[in-house]
């Protein structure tokens, strides 16, 4: 029988990486106690995937990981540079990463009920073939595996071609087309500023946009933040923090503004196969159709161990799973976010510890052992 371990993380993006070191850190052992399996071919998490003219001056930073310096702001690829920064930092700290893996399921026994009395069943994570057995898991799984699109009668029709930004790779594949970009977020605006310098475009939202014209402040910030851990402390499907903070424009966007890319029109009632038609008739006629409607929380793999709530989102208490506390979310409502991301690593991997100490004392306390909390 293979060893079990005590803790498994899953996905080595930004949060995954920070909880791996940190439970490194706090007295777990490389590839012993700790696996990181991560469904990529090469480290950098989802950033190896973004498109080739995300540069990372636009990408209003990547905040550094644990006691390492950050990512230089530059014109350069952020698919090319925080790829080659998240890689090193791998070698470097001693991260003992599997890849790739994509796990495919996660099952439990034992007590995972979140009563707290915790009596050590073991998770079992399954993918690639192997199942590693653990008494705790850090999922860090994020989004970019499960882009969503809305559907729209008519869909099925449009002879045009539809791409979500998950697939979007640069202006170039759209120059001389009419493209219909659907969503309200931050790169809408991005892709919009820069699809319209060779190709016509049309922007549709289900709500006016809300448009910042002052920086936003660490105190708005946090403020923001607030909302969306709140929304996660009560089982609630967890929003974005763009859409409680709103959009403001950066000067690389500014001739985007001053040609009127960003006048935008409501949602098109349906598809029909060459275009789009509004509630009251009007058409547009479409090219491609870009939809720019953000990510779900990738956790279908979690799905055996039943953590929803009935409001449909995983209830958290921090990072710790209200109905399974042997299981940490980073990358999750309000942490999704490098700078987020950072700190949830470093609660998670506090979370595991906590767990390890109060299974290891009710062990010790069925043999008659004392157990010191």
């Amino acid at each position: 029988m293979p060893p079990i371990l005590q803790s498994v993380v899953v996905g080595a993006g930004q949060a995954g990486l920070s909880a791996a070191y940190h439970l490194l850190r706090l007295g777990l052992r490389a590839w012993e106690d700790v696996v990181v399996l991560d469904a990529n071919p090469a480290p950098g998490g989802a950033w190896q995937h973004r498109w080739d003219t995300l540069t990372m001056a636009d990408v209003h930073g990547v905040a550094a990981l644990p006691d390492d310096a950050a990512a230089p702001t530059s014109g350069e690829r952020a698919n090319v540079v925080v790829p080659a920064v998240f890689a090193d930092y791998e070698r470097r700290a001693r991260l003992p990463v599997l890849r790739p893996v994509r796990v495919e399921r996660v099952d439990g026994d034992g007590d995972g009920d979140g009563d707290g009395d915790g009596d050590g069943g073991v998770l079992r994570v399954t993918g690639a073939g192997r199942t590693w057995s653990t008494r705790t898991l850090v999922n860090a799984t994020g989004t970019w595996g499960r882009p969503f699109i809305p559907h729209y009668p008519g869909a099925e029709t449009f002879t045009g071609r539809q791409l979500h930004t998950q697939g979007y790779r640069g202006p170039d594949e759209l120059a001389g087309q009419h493209v219909v970009v659907v969503g309200g977020g931050l790169s809408a605006v991005q892709i919009l500023a820069e699809i319209s310098e060779v190709a016509t475009t049309t922007w549709v939202t289900r709500r006016e946009p809300v448009w910042r014209t002052t920086p936003f402040t660490p105190a708005e910030g946090r403020a923001a933040v607030a909302l969306v851990e709140d929304r996660v402390r009560q089982g609630l499907p967890p929003q974005s923090v763009v859409s409680v903070t709103g959009l403001m424009l950066r000067d690389q966007e500014r001739p985007a503004a001053e040609r009127g890319v960003y006048r935008r029109l409501p949602m098109f009632e349906h598809l029909e196969p060459d275009g789009v038609v509004w509630a009251d008739g009007a058409r547009q006629r479409a090219d491609v159709i870009l939809w720019a409607t953000g990510f779900r929380p990738d956790v279908a793999h979690l799905a055996p161990l039943r953590l929803r709530s009935e409001h449909g989102g995983i209830q958290l208490d921090g990072t710790t799973a209200v109905r399974d506390p042997r299981v940490q979310l980073v990358g999750y409502g309000p942490s999704a976010s490098t700078i987020g991301a950072n700190r949830a690593g470093r609660v998670a991997a506090r979370g595991v510890m906590r767990w390890l100490e109060r299974s290891a004392g009710t062990t010790r306390a069925a043999a008659g052992e004392p157990w010191r909390d």
